[in-house]
């Protein structure tokens, strides 16, 4: 292989080439070539940092000059977005490579970063599967550290990072060399391979705004590649109805996981200019994921500013957020103080099916608004706003089955009714799942199906969970479990546990020792429990200390206040449109197994009373269908033993829920 060439539209990399090619290259026409690639100014710092690594490079490599193998300089990881500053293809090994010129210390951070780089590779570049991928942190100042292969509890032959300096860095490649053994790597194929990321929500919101598509940030495997189909086929029919000068209303559905917002927010960032006819919003009543959004946004532009040069205040990169995606209280609330019609022509509102019916939307006009008497609900009135519009306009539902965790939620029948009763003009485009029982939809499909303005299209529907890139079955089991299908969910969990691991156990402590022992690198891990269960505070869990779910999902491993401390636990309501790596679900007496069917529970006062309203008893049993359906590679439930002194934690309350969970083949910790 000589020097490696990318199209425009697949090189990830900044420089790439043969060993021989490498070592023969003149190191300034190397740094030319990052120079002319990079989309930031490159300073002069940038450009020594890249020399140093050169010469070290060429010296190491020198003797490897026959040898099979080529290197990458600023390898690309859209999921990230960020680049690796080498990955080197040696014999039958990948070496990824991360250099800290100057640097005296072998930082946490840096640690974690090369070993992410690592992991995206082996789970998402097709060519890397199989083969073995040695991270290595180069600080080329710091004191020399013991060298050693540690694979760790994943048995995949990614092991923990080596730590180098500039004389070391030889030894390390030779030891990668001398212990694994697999076949030899091809460097052209290598550098063909596909990359399939399964980014979580906050990695695909950070790399759309940033400028990628859905295809450069997802999975385009046959399982898959409905979530680009489904993004294309939207575009195409809302340009069809501007073309036509219609107003349409679309629901789209999908699996949880599966990227419905993922499909909202890239519409949406398709169209972020005000004076653009087709500008959109992203609409979510789900405050806690529009406030992660808004941060870890905004966090990203500064950053991303910072490195091109440029200064950017973090107070105007949320302002600038803050018009992508909006709380669709606040968007509600604008058109209430005005009758115009918004600035938007298409809305994008994901969890439509969390929308409030008319009794809670009138509660809260009156009580909080101060308008009493309103008597729409809010997918009527919401309908209402984008109907305003004298030419054209579009509303998007995305469409969760098994969502609604909350007082008032209407489930999609009430968009349904709305569109049917009140807006007789606008055309009705409906993924074929919505007829599935879990929607609860089947009177208002039946009042429409042969409307003339009716129309069914199978490419709304995301059928693949794209969260759990390990095994798209997980929420199949999930499913199963709280139906109490318990033939069949065994079956299913038969099938996900040889991807996704999930234990059970009845100790906190050996479920947090087992989360830290699986979480790699900065692979997110949490403790998460039903907003009902309130009998877990001889646990150290306390639902009614609140956590800040910015905090708690962004902030880092030194910070108290994050998910990694395992000290507070987050509910449903912080959870849902959200996702970890790892999670640790602590069950309750809230959700308890009698007879083979569930009872469900709330705790008031000293004692639990039982649930006996058929909308409440849903929300619960949905409460935890989300937390067990928040995790991309692996869970631990803990079902505790209760105590025989303590009435309200008695052993009965809880150890029906283990067997039952034991019973289907969820291995013990």
């Amino acid at each position: 292989m000589d020097h490696v060439v990318g199209s425009a539209s697949r090189k990830r990399w900044g420089y790439g080439a043969s060993i021989a090619q490498f070592l023969a290259e003149d190191p300034q026409l190397i740094v030319g070539e990052l120079t002319t690639w990079s989309s930031f100014a490159v300073d002069p710092s940038q450009k020594v940092a890249w020399l140093e690594q050169i010469s070290l490079l060429k010296k190491l490599l020198n003797p490897y000059a026959a040898a099979r193998g080529a290197l990458f300089f600023e390898y690309d990881i859209p999921r990230l977005g960020l680049r690796v500053d080498t990955v080197l293809v040696l014999e039958h090994v990948i070496f990824v490579l991360e250099f800290k010129v100057g640097a005296r210390d072998y930082s946490r951070d840096a640690i974690d970063q090369v070993w992410d780089y690592a992991l995206d590779l082996k789970n998402f570049h097709d060519a890397s599967h199989t083969a073995p991928i040695v991270p290595i942190l180069v600080a080329t100042k710091a004191a020399t550290a013991p060298l050693r292969i540690t694979i760790g509890h994943h048995q995949d032959s990614v092991p923990i990072p080596l730590r180098c300096n500039d004389e070391s860095l030889t030894d390390a490649i030779k030891l990668g060399l001398q212990h694994f053994q697999s076949g030899g790597i091809d460097p052209g194929q290598w550098q063909q391979g596909r990359y399939h990321p399964t980014p979580t929500i906050v990695e695909a919101a950070r790399a759309l705004y940033a400028g990628h598509t859905v295809g450069e940030i997802s999975r385009s495997d046959a399982g898959a590649a409905n979530l680009t189909v489904t993004a294309n086929r939207l575009a195409e029919l809302i340009a069809r109805t501007r073309q036509r000068g219609e107003k349409a209303i679309f629901f789209v559905t999908g699996v949880p996981g599966a990227g419905k917002t993922l499909v909202g927010l890239d519409i949406a960032n398709r169209h972020t200019d005000k004076s653009d006819n087709l500008y959109s919003v992203y609409l979510s009543g789900n405050g806690p994921l529009v406030k992660v959004l808004h941060e870890a946004l905004a966090r990203d532009q500064v950053t991303r500013a910072k490195l091109s040069g440029e200064g950017l205040r973090i107070g105007e990169a949320r302002s600038a957020v803050k018009q992508f995606i909006q709380n669709v209280h606040h968007f509600r609330d604008d058109c209430l103080a005005s009758s115009d019609a918004p600035i938007e022509h298409i809305a994008l509102f994901d969890e439509a099916q969390r929308a409030w019916d008319l009794h809670e939307t009138a509660r809260f006009m009156q009580t909080k608004k101060g308008l009493p008497g309103f008597n729409e609900s809010e997918p009527d009135f919401l309908i209402s706003c984008l109907d305003r519009h004298d030419d054209w306009a579009v509303v998007v539902c995305l469409v969760g089955s098994g969502q609604e965790i909350n007082r008032g939620e209407a489930g999609i029948s009430e968009w349904l009714t709305a569109i049917r009763k009140r807006f007789e003009s606008w055309q009705i485009y409906l993924s074929p799942r919505l007829r599935e029982i879990e929607y609860h939809a089947d009177a208002e499909l039946e009042a429409i199906r042969s409307s003339s303005r009716t129309h069914w299209d199978g490419a709304l529907h995301l059928a693949t969970s794209m969260r759990s890139f390990r095994s798209e079955r997980v929420s199949e089991f999930v499913n199963l479990l709280l139906a109490l299908e318990v033939e069949s969910a065994r079956d299913a969990l038969a099938k996900v546990l040889p991807n996704f691991p999930i234990r059970l156990t009845r100790h906190l402590g050996h479920a947090k020792e087992w989360l830290r022992q699986q979480a790699r690198g900065s692979e997110r891990y949490g403790i998460v429990v039903s907003s009902q269960a309130q009998r877990l505070k001889p646990h150290a869990i306390d639902i009614r200390v609140k956590v800040d779910p910015v905090q708690w999902f962004l902030e880092s491993k030194e910070d108290v206040r994050s998910s990694y401390y395992l000290e507070d636990v987050a509910t449903e309501f912080q959870v849902q449109g959200l996702e970890l790596d790892w999670t640790c679900v602590v069950w309750d007496g809230d959700l308890r197994l009698n007879r083979n069917q569930w009872e469900h529970f709330s705790f008031k006062g000293k004692r639990w009373e039982r649930i006996h309203k058929d909308v409440r008893q849903r929300y619960l049993l949905n409460a935890y269908r989300v937390l067990l359906t928040r995790a991309r590679q692996g869970m631990v439930i803990v079902v505790p033993e209760g105590s025989a002194d303590d009435p309200s934690r008695a052993p009965a309350y809880y150890d029906p829920a283990f067997k039952l969970l034991a019973s289907l083949g969820i291995p013990e910790l």
